[in-house]
């Protein structure tokens, strides 16, 4: 789509292009695993929801460390998931 004239300026285009494609695919595996503590939650089985949450909170601070995602985004999506797991257990 871009026409670089530049050597540089094509490598950079490639570049991009290859850490938008990671970075997708780490944030699809970030809603995956998401999605998989809210499922467990929803069937209130507790140990799963425990299990699926700290895989979640793993990738997570993998995606912070990265930059793919903001630290407190990481952070504020970790407790909001926590909260919901902790409620199992009450």
């Amino acid at each position: 789509p871009f026409m670089a004239n530049i050597r540089s300026a094509e490598k950079n285009i490639r570049k991009t292009a290859a850490r938008t494609a990671h970075n997708q695919t780490v944030k699809s595996r970030m809603r995956t695993l998401r999605k998989n503590v809210l499922t467990a939650v929803e069937k209130k089985d507790a140990a799963a929801a425990s299990t699926s949450l700290s895989a979640f909170a793993s990738a997570a601070d993998k995606a912070a460390k990265t930059n793919v995602i903001k630290k407190n985004t990481a952070s504020r999506l970790k407790s909001r998931l926590a909260v919901k797991v902790g409620a199992l257990t009450k």
